[in-house]
């Protein structure tokens, strides 16, 4: 199973990967055992040490089961993915994933807030998080902020990257924009190309429950051929823009 090529030393212990990922640590240690996380480094006094790519991985996990996955579903659509994803691509897959739910957003503390984010945030910081959509400022003092936990470490990540504000509220907007666009001509060809001729066969048993495991599953697998697709599109689009003949 691909482990992705982030270039983050493994520094978390098993403990702290957990806290930052919002689960237990037998949680982790059930996914390692069930193959769906790549085994930590073992450094010093023989600790195991987790990376970037693990954080990435573990919270994709963590949504392709909150979707309704199997683990052995979880484990077929995890071998599909290209191989060479960076802990950013995994991320991406679960930002997007985490876009089918009715709510991914959960009320935090500051101190909670930075907990999940993995690092202190300023004032700007947050602002700024607020700006892209992960975050809502709680109303008051000491109140609760309401989290986007899908689109959270790519805010994170968004915070470091030496690019305007308003480059990326803008690079935002087209993402919305045509990612809109996509979803209802997929829906327009689902409504009818499947879904219509569904109604016909309403009174067939099998097609009522193959259908029901396909409206369970393919919300994921859309999405998985949607990232994988706009990932290769854009670098070809890059490479074409930035090679000098």
């Amino acid at each position: 199973m691909a482990t992705g090529t982030g270039t983050d030393e493994p520094t978390l212990t098993v403990d702290e990967l957990a806290a930052r990922a919002g689960v237990t640590v037998r949680t982790v240690r059930f996914y390692s055992t069930r193959g769906l996380l790549p085994p930590p480094v073992i450094g010093p006094r023989r600790v195991g040490r987790y990376g970037a790519d693990h954080l990435s991985r573990l919270a994709l996990i963590e949504e392709l089961q909150h979707q309704g996955m199997t683990l052995a579903a979880i484990e077929r659509y995890l071998e599909q993915l290209p191989p060479d994803l960076s802990a950013h691509d995994l991320a991406i897959h679960r930002a997007l994933v985490a876009s089918w739910a009715p709510d991914t957003a959960e009320d935090l503390t500051r101190a909670e807030l930075e907990k999940r984010a993995g690092r202190a945030l300023a004032e700007p910081d947050v602002d700024r998080l607020a700006a892209m959509g992960v975050l809502v400022r709680p109303e008051g003092d000491g109140g609760a902020y309401r989290v986007d936990l899908g689109l959270l470490r790519l805010g994170v990540e968004l915070l470091d990257v030496p690019i305007a504000h308003e480059t990326i509220l803008a690079a935002r907007t087209v993402l919305l924009e045509h990612t809109r666009s996509a979803a209802q001509e997929m829906t327009r060809l689902f409504r009818e190309e499947v879904w219509n001729p569904y109604r016909e066969r309403e009174g067939d048993p099998e097609h009522v429950a193959a259908m029901k495991s396909l409206s369970a599953h393919m919300q994921p697998i859309v999405v998985q051929a949607l990232v994988t697709a706009f990932q290769r599109s854009l670098k070809e689009e890059l490479r074409a823009a930035f090679t000098t003949e």
